[in-house]
């Protein structure tokens, strides 16, 4: 019997040490206007739409709603950044904010919120003077860190 439970508990482990970890992002879009839109580190497209799971860790992300008046890296609109990942040492898990620093500027009210870890964390910036967002490189309070693993995050707009 012992065999058989130990078995069992080998593989329950392996098999989830193989699936690694996971981030859902969700758009929220209640402007009634407008394109979600995530950028990753490399400059391409991840996806335009209601939510996309990424498998491992998302790095440099942005994000933003494509009004028709925004430049490709969200230039002339609300910028959020984020850094889904699981923990790799004390404080260096996930990390997101809202950017206003120019050439970025207040287009839209947009916010966040982590959920299935760092539940309630987020914050929101509905005008262009919002205490929430970087208006500088020196605003650091603006990051909002989560240390849970596989945290997912919903970017509302509009909300």
């Amino acid at each position: 019997m012992f065999g058989i439970t130990a078995t069992v508990t080998f593989l329950a482990i392996a098999i989830s040490a193989v699936r690694g970890e996971t981030h859902t992002i969700t758009f929220d879009n209640r402007c009634g206007f407008g394109t979600p839109t995530l950028i990753g580190q490399s400059g391409q497209v991840l996806f335009t739409g209601a939510a996309v799971t990424i498998n491992g860790p998302l790095i440099g992300a942005i994000a933003y709603l494509q009004t028709g008046s925004c430049g490709f890296n969200g230039e002339g609109c609300t910028l959020l950044e984020t850094t889904l990942r699981n923990p790799i040492s004390p404080g260096a898990g996930s990390g997101t904010d809202i950017s206003l620093i120019p050439p970025h500027s207040f287009s839209v009210a947009t916010g966040f919120s982590y959920v299935n870890g760092c539940d309630g964390a987020g914050a929101d910036c509905t005008t262009p003077n919002c205490s929430t967002a970087f208006h500088s490189p020196e605003d650091l309070q603006s990051v909002l860190q989560c240390e849970a693993n596989d945290v997912d995050l919903v970017i509302t707009f509009c909300g």
